[in-house]
């Protein structure tokens, strides 16, 4: 089961790089934050955007390979955490021409209760179906990748960034990203990078930035705690 949302990830630090969650408290109180654990991810939610604003993850060689039979259950749902009138609804979606899309995947998910957990729409954003199901999912499987031939722990950020002209989906006004980000982060070799891609079909992947460039264009300082 899902942990009730709160204002820190204490139920679980885990998830983190060194155990040392994000600090809900250090994001600017508009964006109405809300810390939801989950069992193999954690989200930091907007109650203004009705979206994730962070995701992370911590994946194994073990994990990734235990997700790779996992059969997805396709079933999206609001997430009960969360009061009305803070969170999306499958209603939003409807009619908007755009995907419901993960940010901690739905591949990454070693069994049946993480995977019917990544189908909450705390863990979506408004996404471009072509980028989603094309370049967003090439992404997410060179991340797994790798992540099988790691030594150690990986942590995966991923989230959307707001730019530009705000456009929002349904009577909830989801908010929909002008891009999105993933940033790895690769325990036992101690290094790091990210990737930023608009949220349009015909993004493409870029070579992947270093974890200060990652800074500069989001502001997000994910890997405080970790050695850099």
């Amino acid at each position: 089961m899902a942990l009730p949302g709160g204002r820190n990830f204490n139920s679980c630090p885990n998830l983190f790089p060194q155990q040392a969650p994000l600090n809900v408290a250090s994001v600017n109180a508009e964006w109405k934050p809300i810390a939801l654990c989950s069992t193999n991810f954690a989200v930091l939610y907007s109650g203004l955007s009705k979206t994730p604003l962070v995701v992370v993850e911590r994946l194994s060689r073990a994990q990734i390979e235990d997700a790779k039979d996992e059969q997805r259950t396709e079933q999206f749902f609001p997430d009960p955490r969360l009061p009305a009138g803070a969170r999306a609804e499958l209603s939003d979606y409807v009619g908007s021409g755009l995907d419901r899309g993960h940010m901690a995947p739905a591949g990454d998910q070693p069994d049946q209760q993480s995977m019917a957990q990544s189908f909450a729409l705390s863990n979506m954003i408004p996404q471009d179906p072509t980028n989603n199901r094309k370049i967003w999912s090439k992404v997410e499987k060179d991340v797994r990748k790798f992540a099988r031939r790691a030594h150690g722990a990986v942590y995966v950020f991923s989230g959307p960034m707001f730019n530009g002209p705000r456009r929002t989906i349904g009577a909830n006004r989801v908010w929909v990203p002008s891009a999105m980000f993933k940033l790895v982060y690769d325990e036992a070799g101690g290094r790091s990078w990210a990737y930023i891609l608009p949220n349009t079909a015909d993004a493409r992947i870029e070579a992947p930035m270093d974890y200060q460039a990652f800074v500069k264009a989001t502001g997000w300082k994910l890997l405080s705690a970790a050695s850099q």
